[in-house]
């Protein structure tokens, strides 16, 4: 796009989620879905929760029954298998930095999903969208140590791309964790989520995202899903810990304490408010026609 990048580097992508794909099919359910769940009872298991939530994006996006759909951050390719095999979609795009899941993805992608190692910077479709989803990737669109100004401008310029890439009316379904009662001035006190697990990374904050939009992307619907992120993590945690021995083999003792670490500290934030999780629905602002 001619601009300098403003998040965070395919090395730090990878350094999170290149650390074998075995390692993670240890802890997550069956569909290889790492982010926040959608849960709605007591009995629900996190596969169910993990599918409530992709129908969410698919139902606030408009994309059951489309021709075409991009997955920016497409992840192991749930959303991917869930928009071909449940949404009758026509083809699907996803867009990932990890080569680990694009290898996973060639050997289990429907036919008519196209996965692609690329940037979405990098990326200029041939033709529109009938709708875009992004489900935990914008937490990497603005790395650290930018402005204010800079963060947002790093997030308005995804929300320009995906207004120019989606048909007139066409909708964005986002999904991203987000700081929430922290003062922006004020450091988090054990950076080590943010230093050791996402490097590069910066998370968003509600106004942020708000301010980024303005004049480009109408947010119609915002949810604050932060009870949601807790219950995914310690499900994740206690799927971790079942299988420990089995984690260990897949990659180290050293990687699973960290992670061990991490999904505990990450609740407990998650509990206290210092992060949050949201959902947000937004549509491609046209001009009215004439009266």
């Amino acid at each position: 796009m001619g601009e300098t990048y403003l998040g965070a580097g395919s090395a730090a992508i990878r350094h999170h989620y290149d650390i074998g794909n075995e390692f993670w099919q240890v802890w997550l359910d069956p569909t290889m879905t790492y982010s926040c769940a959608m849960w709605e009872t007591a009995d629900d298991d996190l596969e169910q929760a993990q599918r409530r939530k992709l129908d969410y994006h698919v139902a606030q996006a408009g994309a059951a029954g489309t021709a075409r759909v991009l997955d920016v951050g497409c992840g192991w390719g749930s959303l991917l298998t869930h928009l071909v095999d449940s949404s009758d979609v026509e083809q699907v795009v996803g867009l990932t930095l990890s080569e680990a899941q694009a290898e996973y993805l060639r050997a289990s992608a429907p036919a008519n999903a196209e996965v692609l190692v690329r940037n979405w910077t990098d990326y200029e479709p041939d033709a529109p969208f009938d709708a875009i989803i992004s489900i935990g990737a914008f937490e990497h669109f603005a790395r650290q140590g930018l402005s204010s100004e800079e963060q947002i401008e790093a997030y308005r310029r995804f929300f320009c791309a995906c207004r120019s890439w989606l048909k007139p009316g066409g909708r964005l379904s986002l999904q991203t964790i987000a700081y929430g009662d922290v003062p922006r001035d004020r450091p988090l006190r054990d950076r080590f989520i943010v230093d050791e697990i996402f490097p590069e990374s910066e998370l968003p904050r509600l106004a942020d995202i708000a301010r980024a939009a303005e004049m480009v992307l109408e947010i119609e619907r915002v949810r604050n899903d932060r009870a949601d992120y807790v219950k995914t993590l310690r499900a994740w945690f206690d799927r971790l810990r079942t299988r420990r021995a089995d984690a260990v083999v897949a990659s180290s003792e050293e990687m699973v304490v960290r992670y061990e670490r991490y999904l505990r500290m990450f609740a407990y934030s998650m509990e206290l408010g210092a992060f949050t999780l949201l959902r947000l629905t937004m549509r491609r602002i046209d001009l009215p026609g004439r009266w």
